[in-house]
């Protein structure tokens, strides 16, 4: 007799590795998110367009993506530049606290570690979606999606709080530390963690070509170029509201960095509840309309943080709905989603529509969260936050006349080969 997914999944000693090396930098992630913004608005006195262009400073590199995913899909084995993305993160982050030892911290330095940061992020992601499909069979695209996604709700759930109390208690740059061993740890299990290479591919086509080749496969693909569109709508308004998000917290809210944490850590249960039910869900409604409804309530739950007013325990508690809300959601899109691209992408473009794919889904968050950081100066910073959810909700449109809303489930979908206009010559 078959034995349950579950099952085969925990027995896989490959997967528990990758698993254990994904949880443990996930938690070390969520500490930099909180520690990265804090130096800049307490230690440095960072305005809001600073703040901005700080977290654009993190998501710039994936405008690169399309070219760094097609150099990573002509290599075979994308093991070792994972492992050299996690340990070039990690000397990165070292580098801070020992400014700040130094006492030659500033914010253009923090500005160079997000760039160099997020273009380690990107060669990570691109080589990761190839690598996935190497490790985990196709039946259990879902069922691993939804194992990893559980570990990075959990992340965002313990990650924020236990952040909040190393800030307040180390500092934030000390803290980042923490983050530096979590990376080192996820290249130790990388290195442990044996999958075969894919068959090399011969071919004489330049990068340029083969980039334009990838980007063609995407935008042209009948699901791919509609969660695309869908997806980086979400991103855009997304950011605008989250690159204000920490600041709001500390200098409108009054909230101290161990509140900020607690409300966030606790706010993050609903993504654990939503990577936890989101399969389930998928069975139910159909992977197609639960990708929908993510895509309306996701954004929209910021709108909550927005309203926070009163006492401490109030604004902390609005802080912490927010999360939850937006968190179960977030795992209702990215779950379905994620497995419904890994079924239907050719497994030759894998790396190639990863970077695309991320070159606009994650290219537009900088520019988000450079118009969050103008529009927090220009008309305020909880005023910016509801410009975020009304806009987010726009998403949605990009699926009403797309293939995806009718699609129930993974059985019977088939990847797109690619065309012969889109074959080398």
């Amino acid at each position: 007799m078959k034995r349950p997914a579950v099952t085969s999944l925990w027995r896989d000693r490959r997967f528990r590795r990758f698993w254990s090396a994904q949880s443990v930098s996930e938690f070390g992630d969520r500490i930099s998110e909180l520690a990265l913004p804090l130096i800049a608005v307490t230690l440095l006195d960072a305005s809001p367009s600073q703040a901005g262009l700080l977290t654009a400073a993190v998501w710039l590199p994936n405008l690169l993506s399309l070219f760094i995913g097609t150099w990573v899909d002509h290599r075979p084995d994308k093991r070792p530049l994972m492992i050299a993305a996690d340990l070039s993160r990690t000397m990165l982050l070292l580098s801070l606290p020992a400014a700040y030892w130094l006492d030659v911290l500033t914010l253009g330095q923090l500005y160079l570690i997000a760039l160099l940061a997020g273009a380690a992020r990107v060669v990570f992601n691109t080589a990761y979606s190839a690598f996935f499909v190497r490790l985990v069979d196709r039946d259990h695209f879902l069922e691993a999606n939804s194992k990893l996604s559980s570990t990075r709700s959990i992340s965002f759930m313990a990650g924020p709080a236990a952040g909040g109390v190393l800030i307040q208690w180390l500092t934030a740059p000390i803290a980042l530390v923490v983050d530096a061993v979590t990376f080192a740890f996820s290249a130790l299990q990388l290195s442990r963690t044996k999958v075969a290479p894919a068959p090399a591919e011969a071919t004489t086509e330049s990068l340029l070509r083969r980039a334009r080749a990838g980007m063609g496969y995407l935008l042209r693909h009948r699901y791919l170029r509609h969660t695309l569109a869908c997806s980086t709508t979400i991103n855009f308004f997304n950011l605008i509201g989250s690159a204000m998000l920490v600041l709001f917290a500390s200098r409108e809210l009054h909230l101290p960095a161990g509140t900020i944490g607690l409300a966030f850590g606790i706010g993050s249960t609903g993504a654990l509840v939503g990577a936890v039910a989101a399969a389930p869900l998928s069975r139910v409604i159909g992977v197609g309309p639960l990708i929908a409804v993510g895509a309306i309530v996701f954004p929209g739950a910021i709108a909550i943080a927005a309203l926070a007013d009163g006492p401490i325990w109030m604004k902390a508690t609005a802080l912490a709905a927010a999360q939850f809300v937006g968190g179960f959601a977030v795992m209702c899109y990215d779950i379905p989603n994620n497995s419904l691209q890994a079924a239907v992408t050719d497994d030759r473009m894998r790396s190639r529509v990863s970077g695309a794919y991320s070159s606009i889904n994650y290219g537009i968050r900088p520019l988000g969260a450079v118009v969050g950081g103008f529009l927090g100066t220009w008309i305020g910073v909880r005023e910016t936050l509801f410009v975020s959810a009304a806009g987010g909700l726009f998403a949605v449109l990009w699926l009403i006349r797309s293939p995806i809303l009718s699609t129930r489930d993974l059985d019977g979908l088939e990847p797109q080969l690619l065309s012969m206009s889109e074959k080398p010559e």
